[in-house]
């Protein structure tokens, strides 16, 4: 055999092999998408006795995420801010002294990441 020959017959089996080989793709480990932000807010007590502490607990669907609370009183507002912990919660504490019994107070709540921005509600309403 010419080594002309030799050559071109070890070309054709490279090209066989190459095309009869499978291509596997090795792919590294999949990704879970990011959770979204969100604002969920409840309160501790709906309708605590004056002279108590109120917990506005704050599900935001991610860790550090900036969270600001506006209690909005008969006669005043008070803001309270803090960041959510690695599961996605905040919880700010309002000592409600003296509110006015009977009237509700809307707790107005922002939370942020980033450039994304949600808000929420809840209320509660003092009692004697």
């Amino acid at each position: 055999m010419s080594c002309s020959l030799t050559r071109r017959v070890r070309l054709l089996l490279a090209v066989v092999l190459l095309t009869l080989t499978p291509v596997v793709a090795v792919a590294g480990p999949a990704q879970a998408a990011p959770k979204p932000l969100i604002c969920k807010a409840r309160v501790s007590d709906s309708t605590p006795k004056q002279y108590t502490n109120v917990n506005v607990t704050v599900n935001t669907g991610q860790a550090n995420a900036a969270v600001k609370t506006v209690a909005h009183y008969k006669t005043t507002d008070t803001t309270k801010s803090g960041k959510s912990g690695k599961k996605g919660f905040a919880v700010l504490t309002y000592y409600i002294s003296g509110a006015t019994a009977g009237y509700k107070v809307v707790v107005n709540v922002t939370v942020s990441n980033g450039s994304a921005t949600r808000t929420c509600a809840t209320s509660f309403t003092p009692h004697a």
